[in-house]
């Protein structure tokens, strides 16, 4: 249980909490928080955490765990470390497109799937500009409400995605005039995969980033090309930009040494994180491998395990990927599915090096690389040179670099880290870990914290935008009018 606090106080910065004798209230959508077996659910545990950790009350919003178990799969085990004082309201949302149970097919969708489909994301856009989630609009909206009604709220933060978030919290901004801010993480009007933007300004979606935008007291990202995008195309918020890092949890990485490497019996090289990457660059990752254990004396006996989710819903294990790593059985390879989170030291325990399989390029971080740092083991990068990846393991002394997908030098990469292993010394190892210090979750996420309940709980809190100080619209439309409309208005 969290320890009692004067409920008059903030404990972030020590001003009364508005002069309203209690504890502050944060309103969390996050959507992925545990038990979802989602990458995103150890951020958003932790931002929940530290929020509780100094006073505050929090209503996390998301959805249902049957939900999840649809899409990605469950961890009960991410659950043993939330604080059992944070409230959890599940909201009974699904995706549609990946209910198997062909009773609840509609006569389109089982005659026509592919037209079903078109037609679902077109009916999602028009609610709110984003496929998938948009119609989830207006059930976020009346539950953040419903909430504020319950439990009056001092912030709102909106972790993305699913960007319909965004509307939920402006709902509460306009008509109540609780601040918000955002955890875009990997950023909206950005593809971080292939670079660029996603969408122009101008557009559906650019109106409603740069309205949201315009309003927010923080806007969070989890590395600093992102943040230099946001900064450049809105100037005037570049101040409310501000870098969180995803980082690691201490408890993922083993507390012992590595285990005593052993090339007779075989090198162990391992993979954990999601397997979200193509079959052409698992395909060259393997075809290296392959290489590899033929050139190399340390690898002849290697093994290659991969952990993690593969896919969603009915493509869950049942795709390419998992048809390429079953064809390459035969060179060490194999695939052990998901870990739980209180097993992920364990598995790091059991292996000798590490693969980091990474998609995208200078917008995409991973919180996976701050984990694989901090064990200590060699690392074998397979993702782009210009890679914020990259950036975070310069200088560390048992990474065999980045080289994209030439699989020459992939080769040489394997066989560099087998050396690694057997020549590595406990002072390496040690240095890196040190090295890997500063980017624990905790620490990253209760500085991120306290910034922004400080900043929250100022008065007043209504930002200066464009020279002047907006408020809270006195009305609203309704929310039929707000859907029709997509939420924008000029």
């Amino acid at each position: 249980m969290t320890p009692s606090l004067d409920t008059s106080h903030s404990a972030a910065n020590g001003r009364p909490a508005a002069g309203r004798g209690r504890r502050p209230h944060l309103i969390y959508l996050a959507i992925g928080f545990p038990p979802a077996a989602k990458s995103c659910a150890y951020r958003m545990r932790e931002t929940a955490n530290q929020f509780r950790r100094i006073g505050w009350d929090v209503t996390v919003v998301t959805i249902t765990a049957a939900s999840w178990e649809r899409d990605s799969g469950l961890d009960y085990s991410l659950l043993d470390q939330v604080d059992p004082e944070i409230k959890v309201v599940e909201l009974p949302l699904a995706r549609e497109d990946l209910e198997t149970d062909i009773r609840q097919f509609s006569e389109e969708r089982a005659l026509r799937p592919a037209k079903w489909l078109t037609n679902l994301r077109k009916r999602e856009k028009r609610i709110f500009p984003e496929p998938v989630f948009g119609s989830w609009r207006g059930a976020l909206e009346r539950a953040v409400l419903d909430v504020h009604r319950q439990h009056p709220a001092d912030l709102l933060l909106a972790s993305c995605v699913p960007y319909v978030n965004l509307a939920a919290a402006w709902k509460l901004w306009e008509l109540h005039g609780v601040p918000y801010a955002v955890d875009f993480r990997d950023g909206w009007s950005i593809d971080v995969v292939n670079g660029g933007q996603a969408f122009t300004p101008d557009s559906e979606a650019g109106l409603w980033e740069r309205r949201i935008l315009d309003h927010c007291q923080s806007l969070w990202v989890v590395n600093d090309p992102i943040a230099d995008h946001y900064r450049a195309r809105y100037p005037h918020v570049a101040d409310r930009v501000h870098v969180v890092r995803n980082g690691y949890d201490r408890d993922s990485v083993p507390a012992i040494r590595p285990r005593e490497p052993d090339p007779e019996a075989g090198l162990t090289f391992g993979y954990l994180g999601t397997v979200n990457y193509t079959t052409h660059q698992l395909g060259v990752v393997l075809d290296a491998w392959r290489e590899a254990r033929k050139q190399e004396p340390l690898l002849r006996n290697a093994r290659f395990e991969i952990r993690g989710h593969i896919g969603a819903g009915a493509n869950r294990e049942a795709n390419g990927l998992t048809e390429l790593i079953r064809e390459a059985a035969a060179d060490g390879v194999s695939f052990g599915g998901p870990v739980r989170k209180a097993e992920v030291a364990e598995t790091y325990g059991g292996w000798d090096a590490l693969v980091l399989i990474l998609i995208g390029g200078r917008y995409v971080t991973s919180g996976k690389v701050y984990e694989y740092m901090a064990t200590g083991l060699p690392i074998v990068s397979v993702h782009e040179v210009d890679h914020d990846a990259s950036r975070v393991l310069d200088g560390h002394p048992l990474w065999t670099g980045a080289c994209g997908l030439d699989e020459l030098r992939l080769v040489e990469s394997f066989r560099a880290a087998a050396r690694m292993v057997v020549e590595a010394t406990e002072e390496q190892r040690d240095g890196v870990r040190h090295h890997a210090d500063p980017f624990t979750r905790e620490i990253l996420m209760r500085n991120a914290v306290a910034q922004l309940a400080a900043h929250a709980l100022a008065e007043p809190h209504d930002l200066p935008v464009n020279g002047a100080v907006v408020q809270p619209s006195a009305a609203s439309s309704t929310m039929e009018q707000d859907e029709r409309s997509g939420g924008v208005r000029a």
